[in-house]
C-alpha cells in the first residue's frame, strides 16, 4: 500500500505547472497560492523569494529548489529588495512573464488542497523547506529528476508536456519524501515520526487500505503482528494519536474526496468509508467538518468554476 499516494488521492491534490519563467530586475512574478503547497527551480542564476512570514527573503541559486508547504502569496524576483518597486511591475505567474535575457531561471509546480480539513501530514509540512543544490547530486533520484526536468522545459521535443508534468510530479513527490524523513528522524510524535516505525507504519497502511472495514484495536494489532497494548502504547508514542482517532480522519479524507468527486448517494459513501447508515454518517462528518455532506458537495461544485481553483485535468498523478 503506497500510503503517500492514497493521501494525495484522497485530498484531491490538483498539480499546475507553471512551466519556465525568467526574471528581470525590475519585475516580480506574484503567486496567489493561500490554498496549496509547491516548489520552485532555479535553472539559471539567483531568484528571491519574499513571503509576509519571512523575516528575509529566501536567495535561491541555481539547482536550489524551495517547497512552500504551507498555502501563501508569494513573489519571486530577481532581487532582494522589492520596497521601491512599483505596483505594475508585479505580474501574476499565471500570466507568465518570460523577457529575453532574464536575471533568473525558474521552474515553479502549485499543488492545491481546496478543501479542508487536511490531513495531518500537509499540517506538518513547514512555511518553507530549501533543498540545496550540492544536495541534489546528478547520480541520485533527486538529481535526476531535476536534472531531466531543466533539459526538458528548455526544448520542444515531442511528447514535451507529459514528460514535463510527470518529472514536477515525480520531484513533487521526492521532495515530501525528504521533508517526511527528515521530521521523521527528530523523535517528536508525529505523522512522519510514526511511519518511520516500520510496524507503525504498516498498520497505517493497513487502515489505509480498507478504511471501511470495522476495525478494533485488537485486529489491527493481528494485521500487524503486534499485541493489542504494544500497537497502543507504539502507536501513541510515534504518532501522538491512537490508531481509532486516526481511522477517522483516513475516513473522512475518503469521504470527502468522494462526495467531491463521485456521484454516489450518502447512503453509498458511508458504506464506503465505515458507517453503517447515512444518519451516523452524517453526524460525525458535520461535527468533523462543520457543514453536512449535502451542503460540502453543493458547495464544492459551486466552487468549480472559480477562476482560481484548479481543474480535474491538472490531477496529481504521482505514485
Amino acid at each position: 500500500m503506497d500510503i503517500l499516494a492514497d493521501i494525495f488521492r484522497e485530498a484531491g491534490l490538483q498539480r499546475r505547472l507553471l512551466d519556465m519563467r525568467h526574471l528581470a530586475t525590475g519585475r516580480a512574478l506574484r503567486f496567489p497560492c493561500d490554498r496549496s503547497l509547491g516548489f520552485h527551480v532555479v535553472l539559471e542564476g539567483t531568484a528571491w523569494v519574499h513571503s509576509p512570514s519571512l523575516a528575509q527573503p529566501i536567495e535561491l541559486h541555481a539547482g536550489d529548489i524551495a517547497v512552500m508547504g504551507r498555502g501563501c502569496d508569494h513573489l519571486l524576483a530577481a532581487e532582494p529588495d522589492l520596497s521601491a518597486l512599483p505596483t505594475e511591475a508585479i505580474t501574476l505567474a499565471h500570466d507568465g512573464f518570460a523577457p529575453a535575457g532574464g536575471e533568473g531561471t525558474v521552474v515553479s509546480g502549485a499543488y492545491q488542497l481546496w478543501n479542508t480539513p487536511l490531513h495531518p501530514l500537509f499540517a506538518e509540512l513547514p512555511e518553507w523547506h530549501v533543498v540545496r543544490a550540492e544536495r541534489t547530486t546528478r547520480l541520485e533520484p533527486m538529481g535526476l529528476a531535476l536534472s531531466m526536468l531543466a533539459a526538458e522545459v528548455q526544448q520542444d521535443a515531442l511528447g514535451r508536456e507529459s514528460i514535463v508534468h510527470g518529472l514536477v510530479d515525480v520531484l513533487f513527490t521526492y521532495l515530501v519524501r525528504d521533508i517526511v524523513a527528515r521530521r521523521g528522524s527528530e523523535g517528536h510524535a508525529s505523522w512522519s515520526h510514526a511511519v518511520a516505525d516500520t510496524q507503525v507504519r504498516r498498520a497505517v497502511a493497513a487502515l489505509h487500505e480498507d478504511c471501511a472495514r470495522a476495525w478494533t484495536l485488537e485486529s489491527l494489532a493481528r494485521a500487524v503482528n503486534l499485541s493489542r497494548s504494544v500497537l497502543a502504547e507504539r502507536f501513541r508514542d510515534a504518532m501522538g494519536d491512537t490508531p481509532l482517532s486516526y481511522l477517522r480522519t483516513v475516513r473522512l479524507q475518503r469521504a470527502m474526496h468522494l462526495l467531491a468527486d463521485g456521484n454516489q448517494t450518502l447512503e453509498q459513501v458511508a458504506l464506503a468509508v465505515g458507517y453503517h447508515d447515512a444518519f451516523g454518517f452524517s453526524k460525525a462528518f458535520k461535527r468533523a467538518v462543520g457543514v453536512s455532506p449535502g451542503e460540502y458537495r453543493k458547495r464544492n461544485h459551486a466552487e468549480r468554476s472559480l477562476p482560481w481553483r484548479f481543474t480535474a485535468q491538472d490531477a496529481v498523478s504521482a505514485g
